[in-house]
């Protein structure tokens, strides 16, 4: 029974060995590692030679696995290996190593599982069989290793083979199977739309299928996956399918797991609303969860049960209902005891000590004490059980815990433990977090350059896990503030050391700011939910013989200050300033500034807070890029900075702008873009809007009245134009027009929004919202195997979602997506006469060779000489390349 104190009183620890710091939420894994089964592969005929024992040992193999009990099981499946050996049972023998194979697997055991199923397809190769499901799931076994071994386009291929057998002999249910995984390998290799083909292809066959079993668990799988990648809409609408069929059939243990897996879906969307502003959806969707977990506990098998009930716990928790949290201690604890040894049960058990560490820091005066009870039990039995994964898992959650006690001695060897055994499995998305975990504790007792040392070996690991992350941890996704980030932002805080009497040396400066774009990369993967951006170009190589007269201004908004890092043109070293201040304030700043610039008449509160951080951003160098004849600021921003427009910050000295004095770019990362001028040649546009109102998903959208004057001043700067208005801009058109001409700009006047939730990003046309992750498909050439190429994208009329913190990250994400060089976009919605004003000097300035960036600035410069009020001219920022 865990304890509650009357009063909190450190405890100190006693065990010696034993626990966990990942934050582990039971969900299921997007790709099936479900064992070949036996009563499919094999018939009475080929097994009338082979004696009952061996047979039975093949299943008892399957039942362990099942039970998570993997040591157990390989050696159960290499003792009936041996005997189907002796007794020449080739065929059995292909199925056992295959098991085998994929139990190592499971174990993190990579060489062997690779050597066992090696076997396997060389015994295959001298059989002659009748039952080819046989091979095809042996196949399927080897492409599962191929993924975890980072071999994706091999697993792909091998995936293929075994999908085109099934096919052949018809069976549907493996076919399904094999086509979620390929769907899960295509998303880890970035191929988004081919994956979206496929699980199509999947909601395609099985709706085409009677209720039964094996419909309603395909559904529940394609809902699993969609979730991990972050379609949670789809994914609830998909699993919503498979609830109705199991409850047709009466399939009530099936039911259970759906219910389950609709209350991790709707989490991940709490959680997803949760990142952008706490409202009154996100309420709604504790409740769903809430019951949705309920229902299944009702329903489901034990295992099942404990989930939805550790589950629930942690949501609670977190939702701040500790004293409904604290009613269900007794029935986990009690669930928890009647659960047999294995590694669903340790980790039933570290995700429940997980919990109650964040009771205990709720002030609930739970015994850190008895927590550490449960690790320790959580190690042993992993121990026992052989399952090095779940041991490391286990030390490095108990080292956390000594970490939150301030034993950190004791908390280190257990971490140094734990990391030992992880580097041993290669399991880098648990590696990178015992390596985080050292260097956290190194740094506390005063060892910064050894907390350095490891807090680069983690990013250095989480930059090799980029691809691959997302599969091997789906909740990763979803913590990625709590689990990733900060890996970054810490190392980049002792890179810059916070000491008045310490200057960063130029290699720290420069590795910070490289960590700092890392960071920009990682959270557009986060925000696409798969791995997608890969760097073009190191800029530094290029960009002093294309544009000396530009400068990169780097801020990096760390807990208790800010740093700015600044790269000159031409010059090896870097500039860097630091200002103490708190992030909360920062980020108070910040928002009182984006809600003004909101309000046309708030130009002497827009001055104060813009005003506030241009003496951060811009004061400390003021000197430094007159005397380099600057004229283009280049702006990586981070954080909440990303939602305001650099244009309006304010100097009050000058009583200016800073769009006044410089052109202005911004980049998610200045590795992803290769700044090129506009091309020498007649430039032609590709222009599209709508003006009228327009309802679409309930949801209605304003008439833009001035969007076919704005169309008509694009047509009369740039002749050669092609036009969609109204009606004529629909997906399929611009498609064709795309695909049919090279435009070198493509102008798009409609309503459009920006989120950190690319659900609810997207661009209004008049048949429905192009979202972000369909603008790759839309800009592909008709071979599909290029982007067109666009050197400008503009989106007028659009804005960044109210009250989302990260909103701008949509707007980075659909510049990335459109391939173009740059985008022009408003971060807010304005007066659509004074967008047709600024679109057209905008372009007449264009035509006349100037930069893109300072096109924009002379724009914005003819709006403020009309209007002065900031919530005009100040919205319209440019993305990407600035020449």
């Amino acid at each position: 029974m865990v304890k509650r104190h009357n009063g909190f009183k450190r405890v100190k620890l006693v065990f010696s060995l034993l626990l966990l710091t990942a934050v582990l939420t039971i969900t299921t894994a997007p790709i099936n590692a479900e064992l070949i089964r036996v009563n499919i592969l094999t018939s009475k005929s080929r097994l009338q030679n082979t004696h009952a024992k061996t047979e039975n040992l093949l299943q008892q193999g399957k039942a362990l696995y099942d039970a998570g009990r993997l040591a157990e099981a390989v050696k159960v499946l290499k003792q009936a290996n041996a005997d189907f050996e002796r007794s020449g049972n080739k065929a059995n023998q292909v199925v056992t190593l295959s098991n085998l194979a994929l139990t190592y697997q499971q174990m993190g055991q990579l060489r062997d599982a690779e050597a066992t199923i090696a076997r396997s397809l060389n015994l295959l190769a001298h059989l002659q069989i009748s039952n080819l499901d046989i091979a095809a799931q042996t196949l399927d076994v080897q492409g599962k290793l191929q993924l975890a071994q980072g071999q994706t386009e091999a697993a792909l291929e091998t995936w293929r083979q075994s999908a085109n057998i099934y096919k052949k002999n018809g069976n549907e249910a493996l076919l399904i199977r094999n086509r979620v995984n390929s769907a899960s390998a295509m998303q880890l290799l970035g191929l988004y739309y081919q994956a979206k083909t496929v699980l199509t292809e999947v909601e395609q066959r099985l709706t085409k299928q009677p209720d039964s079993l094996v419909k309603a668990t395909g559904l529940r799988s394609l809902g699993n996956v969609l979730r991990v990648i972050g379609n949670l809409n789809q994914s609830r609408v998909i699993l919503e399918e498979s609830r109705k069929v199991a409850s047709n059939i009466q399939a009530s243990t099936e039911l259970g797991e759906i219910l389950l897996s609709l209350g991790n879906t709707t989490l991940a969307q709490y959680r997803n609303l949760l990142y952008i502003q706490n409202n009154e959806a996100a309420k709604k969707l504790v409740q769903q969860t809430l019951e949705y977990y309920k229902r299944a506990e009702l329903i489901a098998s034990p295992t099942t049960r404990i989930q939805a009930h550790l589950n629930k716990f942690r949501l609670l928790i977190d939702d701040k209902q500790i004293s409904t949290a604290l009613s269900l201690l007794p029935q986990i604890e009690s669930e928890l005891k009647n659960l047999s040894p294995s590694r669903n049960s340790i980790y039933a058990q570290i995700n429940f000590a997980e919990s109650l560490i964040k009771l205990q820091q709720n002030n609930t005066h739970i015994s850190l004490l008895d927590i550490a009870k449960i690790l320790s039990a959580s190690v042993q039995q992993a121990q026992i059980l052989g399952d090095k994964r779940a041991e490391s898992y286990a030390l490095g959650t108990l080292g956390g815990l000594y970490e939150k006690s301030n034993q950190l001695a004791e908390a280190q060897k257990l971490t140094q433990k734990a990391l030992l055994i992880a580097s041993s499995l290669q399991s880098g998305d648990i590696t990178y977090q015992w390596l985080w975990q050292l260097g956290r504790l190194l740094n506390q007792q005063g060892d910064t350059r050894g907390a350095i040392s490891y807090y680069q070996e983690a990013f250095k690991t989480l930059e090799s896990l980029r691809r691959d992350l997302l599969f091997m941890n789906p909740e990763i996704q979803f913590s990625f503030r709590d689990m990733v980030e900060p890996v970054y932002r810490e190392l980049v805080g002792l890179q810059l050391y916070n000491n008045k009497n310490y200057q960063p040396s130029f290699e720290n400066l420069k590795q910070a700011r490289y960590v700092i774009e890392s960071l920009q990369l990682a959270e557009l993967d986060n925000f696409f939910r798969q791995a997608c951006l890969i760097p073009k170009v190191n800029i530094d190589q290029v960009v002093d013989k294309k544009d000396r007269s530009a400068a990169f201004i780097y801020p990096i908004v760390l807990k208790d200050r800010i740093e700015v890092i600044l790269k000159l043109p031409g010059q090896d070293n870097l500039a860097h300033n630091q200002v103490e201040i708190a992030q909360s304030q920062v980020e108070d700043i910040i928002d009182k500034l984006r809600g003004d610039l909101q309000e046309p008449d708030y130009t002497s509160q827009v001055q104060e807070n813009s005003g506030q951080i241009y003496n951060w951003l811009i004061r400390p160098f003021e000197t430094q890029l007159t005397n380099n004849k600057i004229k283009t600021l280049v702006f990586v921003l981070d954080a909440s900075l990303r939602n305001i427009p650099m244009a309006v910050l304010y100097n009050k000295q000058q009583d200016k702008y800073l769009i006044e004095k410089y052109a202005i770019a911004l980049t998610p990362g200045l590795q992803l873009i290769d700044p090129q001028p506009l091309q020498k040649v007649q430039i032609n546009a590709l222009t599209a809007g709508v003006g009228e109102k327009r309802v679409i998903n309930n949801q209605p959208f304003a008439p833009l009245k001035n969007v076919p004057q704005e169309l008509k001043q694009v047509k009369s700067e740039i002749p050669q134009s092609k036009q969609l208005l109204n009606q004529e801009f629909t997906q399929k058109n611009l498609q064709t027009q795309l695909q049919q001409t090279s435009f070198s700009i493509v102008h798009l006047a409609t309503h459009g929004k920006f989120s950190s939730d690319p659900e609810k990003t997207f661009i209004l046309t008049w048949d429905g919202l192009l979202k972000v992750r369909d603008f790759e498909k839309l800009l592909r050439t008709t071979d599909g195997n290029s982007l067109t190429n666009i050197e400008l994208l503009v989106l007028s009329a659009c804005e960044t979602a109210l009250g989302d913190k990260r909103a701008a990250l949509g707007l980075a994400g659909i510049a990335v997506k459109a391939g173009a060089r740059s985008t022009l976009a408003s971060l807010w919605s304005v007066e659509d006469s004074s967008t047709a004003f600024l679109m057209g000097e905008f372009y007449q300035q264009l035509n006349t060779g100037m930069s893109k960036a300072e096109a924009l600035r002379q724009a914005q410069l003819a709006v403020l000489q009309k209007d002065k009020k900031p919530f005009h001219w100040a919205p319209y920022v440019l993305v990407g390349n600035w020449l």
